[in-house]
């Protein structure tokens, strides 16, 4: 057991008032963390500290951010093997994606160590002669993040990164869930020479609540819930923040009868089960045309039964816990709501969740509409690619979703027509390239888009500037 602190002026320290146990979902009676619950006086240091370093920070030129970056990224690398152990024994995380969490933290990084030195912004010619205009971007000041469990270190980085390389200061209120993978961050934070520049302050709902109505935060990014997703739109609306919002999914996979049906029961399984099910990008329905319906499931079965169950520390597991009990309790009450197609037993103890897909029933049923996350697979039918569309638009949400096809014609048509920000073909619903635009449509999104080099948009702001002689 550790002690998870805050982050504030590039020192770890204790909170003042309360704290909770970040336990280990595997074995819920193992303490993995202490942290302090944040108050608004904590909120309100971290807050000051990034805008006393916001100065100094925006006016480092570009190499110098760089430097910072790519140093916090050797950080990382330094203790990977011990940011991964970290992340699999707080969120049950099997220890193979947690390593591949912490190689993408990297990656991130070093992308956007080359972001500060690139051109921004444009020459405009003006409408007369003798003018010289221009714009450029220049940053927000004070950003905070609320991010998530499931990716403790890779969604804060993700947010971070960018903000930093277009000059942005950091406070980052993380997931009580990941304490500990938040105080680890900011160890290596400290190590690559980042001070105010990034802070982290620990806490539950209230803390990120004082992040959001501080007059000096400029703009909020969060990736959550829908529910508390727009709870934080409106609050930031009624005070003119920006803010971008990630939200929940109801990812769909799409099998069409020319697939190639063992591969596509491989990527639907492996999208729908492993990591428990606990990604927003993670595969929670699946529409099959009809003709193919029997032999497919068959696959399924198979491709479901080849992905081991237990602990997340081992290599060979692909199926961890859920996160905690009242996940664990809503899963195994939705699973009563429909007709078990298939189930994998699952431990004893701990929050494991078995892996079930569920059929008998349409598409306007909860389990088709309302996100889950965990391993459960809603099971529907369709006939013809038409049929499966009109299903797979049929939900709120529409942040990911995948086709499995040897039609190229079926899949141009798919790309057109279906309602999602991540559109795959022959792969699974999870998993986007570190340095590719990556968000949601309808309910799943604020409408803006995380990664890449479009990530500067959120966390910029235009000036345009017109010099008359």
């Amino acid at each position: 057991m550790r002690n998870a602190l805050h982050l504030i002026a590039g020192s770890l320290v204790e909170g003042g008032s309360g704290g909770f146990d970040s336990l280990n979902p595997s074995e819920p009676t193992q303490i993995v963390a202490k942290a302090p619950l944040g108050t608004d006086a904590e909120v309100a240091l971290a807050v000051n500290a990034a805008s006393e370093a916001f100065e100094s920070w925006r006016k480092t030129p570009g190499p110098g951010k760089a430097e910072r970056l790519y140093a916090w990224a050797e950080a990382i690398q330094a203790r990977a093997a011990e940011l991964a152990e970290a992340i699999a024994t707080e969120v049950g995380k099997p220890i193979g994606e947690a390593k591949g969490e912490v190689g993408r933290c990297v990656a991130i990084l070093r992308y956007y160590a080359g972001e500060p030195v690139r051109p921004s912004g444009d020459v405009i010619p003006g409408l007369a002669n003798g003018i010289l205009q221009y714009s450029l971007r220049e940053p927000l000041g004070v950003v905070g993040l609320i991010t998530p469990w499931n990716f403790p270190m890779a969604i804060p980085l993700w947010k971070a990164a960018p903000a930093l390389a277009m000059g942005n200061t950091i406070v980052l209120k993380p997931s009580e869930h990941s304490a500990l993978c938040a105080h680890l961050l900011a160890e290596t934070a400290v190590a690559a020479g980042l001070k105010g520049e990034f802070n982290v302050v620990q806490g539950a709902g209230p803390a990120g609540s004082a992040l959001v109505q501080h007059p000096d935060v400029k703009a909020i990014s969060f990736t959550g819930s829908d529910a508390t997703g727009a709870k934080i739109s409106v609050a930031c609306a009624q005070l003119n923040k920006k803010f971008q919002t990630e939200m929940g999914g109801k990812n769909v996979a799409i099998v069409l009868a020319d697939a190639d049906l063992a591969q596509a029961a491989n990527l639907v399984a492996a999208g729908a089960m492993r990591f428990a099910g606990q990604k927003c990008t993670a595969t929670s329905r699946v529409v099959v045309e009809s003709s193919v319906s029997g032999k497919f499931i068959e696959e399924l079965k198979k491709a479901i039964d080849g992905l081991p169950v237990g602990n997340p520390l081992e290599m060979a597991t692909a199926v961890g816990p859920v996160i905690n009990q009242a996940s664990y309790d809503k899963l195994n009450a939705a699973v009563k709501q429909g007709e078990t197609i298939h189930q994998v037993a699952a431990p004893n103890t701990g929050y494991f969740v078995s892996p079930t897909v569920l059929g008998g029933v349409g598409p306007e049923h909860d389990l088709a509409q309302n996100e889950l996350f965990g391993p459960v697979l809603t099971y529907l039918e369709a006939g013809s690619l038409d049929e499966a569309l009109t299903i797979a638009n049929q939900t709120r949400f529409g942040l990911s979703a995948s086709l499995c096809t040897r039609d190229i014609r079926a899949a141009l048509t798919y790309i057109d027509r279906i309602q999602a920000g991540m559109v795959r073909v022959n792969a699974d619903t999870t998993g986007v390239d570190p340095h590719a635009p990556f968000g949601g449509m309808k309910g799943s999104s604020s409408g803006t888009r995380e990664q890449g080099a479009v990530a500067k948009d959120f966390y910029t702001q235009y000036k345009t500037v017109q010099i008359n002689p």
